[in-house]
């Protein structure tokens, strides 16, 4: 219901612009509606980022992000091209759209205090997924994740991803992205989420294959698919 609620936004790609020469760094939780806002603009400029996941009662990125913004707060994105930190999600949006896009904020994005309202309503129907950490291990190199923040089925690997406190480096590649015969040619068929993990060289597409591997190498095998199920039952199947 989350994708219906946002009415696709972080489905196709806007006008772009420069792109960055270092990665950007993100601070957030999956549940999070105004982390969600900056994930959609992400996927609308075609913008890749590392993402430090910041679950509550997280230990792994929460304490760095503290360190480097000074308090809790999240989303918190980390701008080395710019020379600039910032929280806020509309401070955010609007810088990634100056910078990475043509400056001009649409949609959803530009509806401020209402736009907030919507995410949060949207984000109800899975306000426990993608919240709270729970004991993992600790990847040597952060994983890869091609994702677009419409679909639910990228949305189960996120939530997972940032349940366990595992960084990685997502790629969006929404409709009409530059970046997708990359991707095509990498993973062998146009078609999210797909994971791959540098540790042990496995490429993984389904999300339901891509949590139980997840669980299985990083967490405690704790069998969570009939949450998963009844999310995915209750969606309706986005483009992929």
């Amino acid at each position: 219901m989350t994708s219906v609620g946002r009415l696709g936004n972080g489905h196709d790609v806007d006008s772009l612009g420069a792109r960055p020469q270092k990665p950007l760094i993100l601070y957030e939780y999956e549940a999070c509606p105004f982390c969600r806002k900056v994930r959609e603009a992400l996927t609308r400029l075609d913008l890749s980022v590392e993402v430090r996941p910041c679950p509550r009662g997280g230990r792994r990125f929460r304490e760095e992000a503290i360190r480097r913004g000074g308090r809790a707060q999240f989303p918190y994105l980390v701008d080395p091209n710019a020379g600039i930190s910032l929280y806020e999600s509309e401070a955010i949006v609007q810088h990634l759209f100056d910078h990475y896009g043509d400056q001009k904020v649409t949609g959803l994005l530009s509806l401020g205090g209402l736009g907030d309202l919507n995410s949060a309503l949207a984000g109800l129907p899975r306000i426990l997924a993608g919240r709270t950490a729970r004991p993992s291990r600790t990847p040597s190199v952060a994983l890869e994740l091609y994702s677009m923040e419409s679909s639910p089925f990228c949305r189960l690997v996120r939530e997972r991803l940032c349940e366990l406190e595992i960084p990685y480096r997502l790629h969006n590649v929404g409709q009409g992205s530059p970046s997708r015969d990359e991707f095509l040619k990498r993973s062998g068929k146009m078609m999210v989420p797909w994971l791959y993990d540098p540790n042990s060289e496995v490429g993984l597409f389904e999300s339901a294959e891509i949590v139980d591997y997840l669980e299985t190498t990083y967490g405690e095998n704790e069998d969570l698919a009939e949450r998963d199920e009844a999310h995915l039952s209750s969606e309706q199947d986005a483009p992929r």
